[in-house]
């Protein structure tokens, strides 16, 4: 079996009430599930499992929502596992945005549920939990044509498992030790890793996939497509960066990197500048705790700027605000038109109708307070509309049309809780 795919470095995030948990058997300590996501978005993880360990539907739905919430904020591949006995519950992770689902393999009935989910679903959706190879020979002659990959949690496992399928599979992983890591990943059927040592917030991921890489293995993290000598620099050595938030384009500052900056940013994927006053490298975030996780970096026309778009994490200026940039010289009052703001500031605005106490007195708040069936209805009319303007000639009376029925339609989202983001997300996947 040949394969020219990534290894991955997954990490494993267990719910119970709606926070994150250490593990299943350590429940007692609990954190924002999305901040401990967030932070594997930005670090360098290629997947996160989530796991739900919730006794009850009410439980249950907490961890759900934690999962969507999860979803909407980062853009790392999402699996999720536990509690799944039918195809009902894999619909609820994947309504819920999760990419993957992972079926517990020690459960009675997985193999019909796995091949009801790979017909239905595909089976690039479908995961194995194994603890023993049961589940293997119970299901060897299906298990190629309706699995993606298995999850192994068992390491006593690896040595046998290549000799019983050729279906890939992620390796729990517990303990660093470099040595025994790169053994496992250079196997062409060991497709990841994970374990506790990858969820410990200090394990530098960038540097352990940069280390990965530097002996062969591929993985998913920064290759440059142009190099240092391929840039001009100033007379000291010097290139200019412009950093930008990557989700909402602020211009957050300006700085400079060297040589050695610049590598370092590539390989361990957090801004790394030059500082001219200090004559030193230095990488955003280290002390103040501000760091820049890099999402790209790209050249000008003329090879002499550098724009770095980034997650930044708190406070991008030494003076505690989010951007450099906010001592006004000029300004003029200008109208918005960009669709993606126009939407997400009409979008807001409907949320602030509905939510604030004189909200009843807007259009917005009016509807949204005779309920759901008014809504629908509303939605219906105006789509009806939308239908008819479109029959007719010209192109004046379907944009008001359509302007009317988009607004409606985001009344709609907002009484589901669905954001712009939750929908060009699902279109971005199609």
């Amino acid at each position: 079996m040949k394969s020219r795919e990534h290894k991955n470095i997954v990490a494993t995030l267990y719910l119970k009430d709606g926070k994150a948990v250490f593990s299943p058997d350590h429940l007692e300590q609990n954190a924002d599930a999305l901040d401990i996501a967030k932070l594997y978005n930005d670090c360098g993880i290629d997947k996160i499992i989530c796991f739900d360990l919730s006794k009850d539907e009410d439980e249950r739905e907490k961890n759900i929502l934690a999962i969507r919430s999860i979803n909407r904020e980062i853009d790392t591949k999402i699996c999720g596992g536990g509690n799944i006995e039918r195809i009902e519950d894999v619909k609820r992770f994947l309504f819920a945005g999760c990419v993957e689902v992972v079926l517990n393999g020690s459960k009675p009935g997985m193999t019909s549920l796995m091949v009801e989910v790979a017909e239905k679903y595909g089976k690039e959706k479908v995961l194995v939990s194994l603890k023993n190879v049961d589940f293997i020979f119970k299901s060897k002659d299906v298990l190629s044509d309706n699995i993606h990959e298995l999850l192994i949690m068992n390491r006593s496992l690896y040595s046998s498992l290549e000799n019983v399928t050729e279906v890939p599979y992620i390796l729990i992983q517990d303990e660093y030790n470099f040595e025994e890591i790169l053994e496992e990943l250079r196997s062409e059927q060991i497709r990841g890793i994970y374990g506790e040592f990858i969820n410990d917030p200090s394990t530098d991921i960038m540097q352990l996939k940069g280390d990965l890489s530097d002996q062969g293995i591929k993985m998913d993290n920064f290759a440059p497509a142009l190099h240092w000598g391929d840039l001009k620099v100033d007379k000291s050595g010097l290139i200019p960066v412009v950093t930008q938030d990557y989700r909402t384009h602020e211009v957050l500052m300006v700085a400079y990197m060297n040589e050695e900056a610049f590598d370092k940013t590539i390989r361990i994927g957090k801004m790394t500048y030059f500082s001219r006053s200090r004559n030193e490298l230095w990488t955003k975030g280290l002390t103040s705790g501000n760091i820049q996780y890099v999402k790209s970096l790209t050249a000008d026309c003329d090879y002499d700027t550098i724009l770095a778009k980034v997650s930044q994490i708190g406070a991008a200026c030494h003076t505690g605000a989010k951007s450099c940039f906010f001592n006004s010289i000029i300004q003029k009052e200008y109208r918005e038109k960009n669709p993606v703001h126009v939407l997400d500031s009409e979008y807001n605005e409907i949320l602030r109708s509905i939510k604030s106490d004189d909200g009843s007195e807007t259009y917005a708040g009016q509807l949204f307070k005779k309920g759901l069936d008014s809504v629908l209805k509303k939605v219906g009319e105006e789509s009806a509309e939308v239908l008819i303007a479109a029959k007719n000639p010209g192109k004046e009376e379907l944009r008001k049309e359509i302007a009317d029925y988009l607004y409606d339609l985001m009344i709609l989202m907002a009484e589901k809780e669905l954001t712009w983001e939750d929908v060009t997300r699902e279109l971005s996947q199609r």
